[in-house]
């Protein structure tokens, strides 16, 4: 029974972490304009997607403004994007592997150890799809630290960490730890026992006397 618990904490936090990941990758609040600079304007706020960028006015106007060419983006913005799209499609996949391997569900309840092993299986999938989400919001997160600190980026182009990396990286942390519990579910080995020999069986005597 506890084994089915531990399970089942895996995979809810596999599927939070995935939903967390879709909600990452839609945001488009990944790197926010920071006011490091003499001339401080509070009337708006500047930030930046994967897909768009905006600008917030202190009236609650926003005014949005999709990338338009696929090619004219840096190479981190592309990078992050499909590693983000890979981690998405993982972490589906891993939903519906490890939903066949689970201990509530009537799929492969004939074989148990298949069944656990789809439920192992399901959980290296999400540990994949964490690692692609880690690194994605982490390697985006270096370039915005790189380029802030760059002496050659002017004052009022700088760039800080948004609300979309945080969750990112929250997502990522709960798909690595659903994808760890599911594979702590690992089906034990029996135990085998060499077969026992026979002892051999004594002659009868057949009540002769030899000389």
């Amino acid at each position: 029974m506890a084994n089915a618990g531990l399970q089942l904490l895996g995979f809810i936090l596999g599927v939070i972490g995935w939903i967390a990941s879709i909600v990452t990758t839609a945001l488009p609040q990944w790197k926010m304009y920071t006011y490091a600079g003499d001339n401080i304007v509070t009337a708006q706020s500047i930030y930046e997607g994967l897909w768009m960028s905006c600008v917030s006015q202190s009236t609650g106007q926003i005014q949005c403004k999709v990338f338009d060419s696929l090619l004219n983006l840096n190479s981190t913005l592309q990078a992050t994007r499909a590693l983000m799209i890979i981690g998405i499609l993982l972490g589906l996949i891993a939903i519906f592997v490890s939903t066949m391997g689970m201990k509530c569900m009537k799929c492969l309840e004939d074989d148990e150890v298949q069944k656990m092993r789809m439920a192992v299986i399901g959980g290296v999938i999400f540990l994949i799809a964490g690692l692609a989400i880690l690194v994605a919001t982490a390697w985006y997160g270096n370039r915005i630290v790189q380029q802030f600190y760059d002496p050659m980026t002017p004052v009022n182009a700088r760039y800080e960490f948004g609300q979309a990396l945080f969750i990112g990286w929250a997502a990522a942390a709960l798909c690595l730890l659903g994808g760890f519990l599911l594979c702590c579910c690992c089906p034990q080995k029996a135990t085998s026992y060499p077969t026992p020999r026979p002892y051999p069986k004594p002659v009868p005597s057949s009540g002769k006397d030899y000389v």
